[in-house]
């Protein structure tokens, strides 16, 4: 097992392409949908609307009674029923006649037209009409909205509001959609405790834990947070396996470095194997890439921006690919602030903040808490870049 033999950042997300993760489908309700890829093309099994309908108040007539109407000479017609929305029609028009209708309503059968009743006049069981009416005045065909076997949705569509609305208006209760992949965040150190624990000298709150499994949510994945695990082998191995147990990935964060106390690779190795540990770029060197029992476990460094800046990288993508959500990639082109000196040899991934048309470096340090939370995103400085300049168009990769 090689220990902190960097790699380029492309062998990485290599290693990760070639793991043996694919796409699951499942059935789940509609209602469960929003935000969901859909795993199939929807086809309209129905006519959208499924009858010709009225679309204003007023009276179903058969046009050509209607065609010598006019101001000095009205027609006049005989009501002789009513059709109301959800009604189902009993009536047929012979010549002369005609029934009021509410919008939404089923026409009648040899209706063509509605006039809506503020173009016309009422006398008892009359109608009086002073203008013609044509074929489809007042009137949604059947199937002209949607008419089935219309090809509505692909297959890789996000399910935003609309497009469930949509679904709804063709009548499905399920739909096939994308599996969430399951992820089992863990955090590590023995200085790391949770968040409503009063802090010792020496401690910090775990905000990898809280920002990963969020990190995981926000794409669409379910985050299983496992808790902290403690700087020895029994400890971090229990927490391993149960990852391992009951999700798809497992993430770690902190315990990837050379140090005497650092275990993840050496439990990785055990239980699974190591591909990669240690990364050319900057933040981030301290990465561990593994597989147990044919699913992917990443060590990512302890520090909040790299963490977050690799999560980012390696396994946004990763997640984004088994959820159908390959192209949500969002980046744009901003003006570097100032000048930003970096290290030759090594990629760097640098954290900005968008004010306007500028990208303003946050030069803090990967420990620093405020650094990703002040960030927007990064930029990618190669590695054989030792100075960008003030004013250089730059690429920001949001984060999120």
């Amino acid at each position: 097992m090689a220990f902190l033999k960097v790699v380029p950042l492309e062998e990485a997300l290599e290693v990760i392409e070639s793991f043996p993760l694919e796409r699951r489908v499942e059935k789940v309700p509609l209602e469960e949908t929003l935000g969901r890829v859909l795993a199939e093309d929807v086809v309209s099994p129905i006519d959208v609307p499924p009858f010709d309908r009225a679309t204003v108040d007023g009276y179903a007539v058969r046009a050509e009674d209607t065609f010598m109407a006019s101001e000095s000479e009205p027609v006049k017609l005989k009501v002789i029923g009513e059709i109301n929305a959800g009604d189902t029609p009993t009536v047929e028009l012979k010549p002369g006649e005609s029934v009021y209708i509410s919008t939404g309503a089923p026409l009648p059968k040899n209706a063509d037209a509605v006039i809506q009743f503020e173009d016309v006049d009422r006398e008892g069981d009359e109608v009086i009409i002073y203008k013609p009416a044509y074929p489809g005045l007042g009137v949604m065909k059947r199937g002209t909205d949607i008419p089935s076997g219309k090809l509505l949705l692909r297959a890789g569509t996000r399910l935003g509001f609309k497009e469930t609305a949509l679904l709804s208006a063709i009548g499905f209760s399920e739909v096939k959609v994308f599996r969430k992949p399951r992820v089992a965040v863990i955090s590590t150190g023995n200085e790391v405790v949770l968040p409503g624990t009063e802090l010792r000298y020496g401690q910090i709150y775990d905000i990898n834990g809280r920002a990963i499994a969020d990190a995981v949510r926000e794409l669409g994945g379910e985050a299983v947070f496992l808790g902290i695990a403690k700087d020895d082998k029994d400890s971090l191995k229990e927490l391993i396996l149960k990852g391992v147990e009951c999700c798809d990935i497992i993430i770690l964060s902190g315990g990837a470095s050379g140090g005497i106390r650092d275990l993840t690779s050496s439990i990785i190795g055990e239980l699974g194997k190591v591909y990669i540990h240690g990364i050319a770029i900057q933040p981030g060197k301290p990465t561990i890439i593994g597989l147990i029992d044919g699913k992917p476990i990443f060590g990512l460094p302890g520090y909040p921006t790299s963490c977050l800046t690799n999560f980012t990288l390696l396994v946004a993508p990763l997640l984004r690919k088994l959820l159908g959500r390959e192209s949500e990639v969002r980046k744009v082109k901003k003006r570097l602030a100032h000048k930003v000196f970096s290290v030759k040899g090594r990629m760097q991934f640098l954290p900005v903040k968008v004010e306007g048309e500028n990208a303003v470096p946050i030069l803090k340090g990967s420990g620093a808490v405020t650094s990703f939370i002040d960030a927007d995103g990064f930029i990618e400085v190669h590695e054989n870049v030792e100075i960008l300049d003030g004013g250089e168009e730059v690429e920001v990769t949001f984060f999120g």
